[in-house]
């Protein structure tokens, strides 16, 4: 196995549609949340704001084995 596969985790996406339009998306582990025109776009929000976090914030390593 990679270190780079030993390195992803598995994260929760929630999305839902905002009232204003478009997408809002959260992740309950970290508590990042984005948004987007669409589902796409406010995933790939998600992603970007939830990697930037980690790099300051790390997951626990208990939470890492976690799927």
């Amino acid at each position: 196995m990679s270190a780079d596969a030993r390195n992803q985790v598995e994260l929760t996406a929630v999305l839902w549609a905002a009232t204003e339009g478009g997408f809002t998306a959260l992740n309950p582990e970290t508590g990042t949340v984005s948004e987007g025109e669409t589902e796409a776009e406010a995933l790939a929000n998600l992603t970007e704001a939830t990697e930037l976090y980690l790099e300051e914030f790390p997951l626990p390593e208990f939470l890492k084995n976690l799927v």
